[in-house]
């Protein structure tokens, strides 16, 4: 009589990120993804994300020359992609946001791959809950600034403007819009951001103080001009690159940080298969080196990488250039 049973060794390997397989009572890091993509403003695909991040991970090497660590010896554990409501936004993200809620309840650090972008919203409420003084630093093409798109505000193109509301609860900022002309000046780098901000935006009435910002954005190039002067006085953004990373890594010694990369901060030459190219971005080295920075210097207490769109790349560049971000991320944390 045959027996139909397969040796254990022919069965098919659990679809995790390479070596990303370790116990939940040894792992620090869990991964895990948010396949969805129903509120893309251009490009839809960005579902596929996390996928294929997890399938074309075994392409690469597991260990880094970069910084001589091997993902073999680190403390991650990928628990897979959520299955998600497709189809109801608000749901989606409380999907997200329990889930994460979970991994922080365990003392561990959640590290969300996307997806299109507006799943960082679920990933940051729970954050914010649990450590209300978070800070954000943001890599992103875009300002994501708007608040709203068409119509509508749970969209990947307000994100981080429903993030500074969650952080800003109840507390007036200032209503001053600065006029086109600084506008014009600071986008054009003819004078540095701070000379522009408002010292003050209220005293003894619970408004901010514009030394108090807590969203940090870098790489920023495309956006609603609206986006730009509201963003003036409310987050702090270094357009075009990521200068400034190790001056900011310095000032946030101590506190925690929130790490969201929208990939598409690296230049389409780079990274094609994304749903919003923007032509002017950076060089995957220079992605590599701050991100390293960040997670190394900075005590960063949630993450996450989104925006890959698999079907707007047929030679898999994109994706490969995803799973080395996300490769050096956990071996730099």
């Amino acid at each position: 009589m045959t027996n139909n049973v397969l040796p254990k060794s022919l069965y098919p390997k659990y679809d995790a990120f390479m070596e990303c397989d370790k116990s939940s009572e040894d792992a620090r890091i869990i991964l895990f993804g948010a396949p969805f993509d129903s509120t893309t403003s251009y490009r839809p695909g960005a579902r596929f994300g996390s996928a294929a991040i997890r399938r074309e991970s075994y392409g690469i090497e597991s260990y880094s020359p970069y910084q001589n660590k091997d993902l073999i010896d680190c403390p991650v554990l990928d628990c897979g992609d959520l299955e998600l409501s497709m189809g109801d936004t608000e749901k989606v993200l409380a999907q997200i946001e329990a889930y994460t809620d979970e991994i922080l309840q365990a003392d561990k650090i959640p590290f969300l791959l996307g997806g299109e972008h507006l799943v960082t919203l679920g990933a940051f409420r729970a954050v914010h809950r649990k450590y209300p003084e978070v800070v954000i630093v943001h890599l992103d093409a875009h300002g994501d600034l708007r608040d709203d798109y068409l119509g509508v505000k749970l969209s990947h193109a307000c994100v981080i403007r429903r993030c500074w509301e969650v952080m800003y609860d109840g507390v007036k900022r200032d209503k001053v819009m600065c006029d086109d002309a600084s506008l014009d000046k600071v986008m054009g780098g003819e004078v540095a951001y701070d000379k522009v901000m408002h010292e003050k935006v209220g005293r003894g009435d619970g408004s901010v103080s514009a030394n108090d910002l807590r969203i940090f954005q870098y790489g920023i190039r495309s956006g609603a001009r609206e986006e730009f002067v509201w963003g003036k006085s409310h987050v702090s953004t270094q357009f075009y690159n990521l200068d400034g990373l190790a001056e900011l890594a310095n000032r946030l010694k101590g506190k925690q940080v929130y790490l969201t990369v929208d990939l598409d901060v690296l230049d389409p030459s780079v990274f094609p298969g994304t749903g919003t190219p923007e032509p002017g971005g950076i060089s995957f080295e220079e992605l590599r080196k701050g991100l390293t920075l960040i997670c190394q210097k900075m005590a960063v207490v949630g993450c996450d990488v989104n925006e890959l769109c698999p079907p707007y790349d047929s030679s898999g560049i994109s994706t490969v250039a995803a799973c080395k971000v996300v490769r050096e991320m956990l071996l730099a944390f």
